[in-house]
């Protein structure tokens, strides 16, 4: 079964992997008794389907998620269902690739205009001489 993350963009099934292990917290005996929690991992450097471009943003995203070894390692605990949680972590690391896709907009550096220096600087003149009108009153 592949993740299909948009029309160009497919990941097939080598490159994600899936563990399951028993959830902690409250929920009784299925706690002790299901392995309801997801540790999916998703080979991202490795990864034919994503760019160089799109790897070095999601590894941005991916914070401490990302690996050594260029994998990212989500894990999901959140409901007492492993089929739910499965879909969860699948659906974050949806979030997380068509995040990386979108390129930031690069910041055009601009200057204040002539009228806003001159406006901050009077304001700052009128509070230096508010503050300093608080002084000591001489005799």
């Amino acid at each position: 079964m592949t993740l299909r993350i948009n029309d160009q963009i497919e990941i097939a099934d080598w490159e994600i992997s899936e563990q399951f292990t028993r959830s902690s917290g409250p929920g009784g005996q299925n706690v002790n008794k299901v392995s309801t929690a997801v540790e999916l991992r998703f080979e991202a450097e490795r990864s034919p389907a994503l760019t160089a471009a799109v790897k070095k943003r999601l590894r941005r995203i991916a914070g401490r998620r990302w690996t050594r070894d260029g994998a990212i390692v989500l894990f999901v605990k959140e409901t007492r269902s492993q089929v739910r949680n499965r879909e969860i972590a699948r659906e974050r690391l949806v979030e997380m690739i068509e995040k990386a896709l979108v390129a930031p907009k690069r910041r055009i550096a601009t200057r204040p205009t002539r009228g806003s220096v001159r406006r901050r600087l009077d304001g700052k003149k009128k509070r230096g001489e508010v503050k300093a009108l608080r002084g000591k009153v001489e005799e």
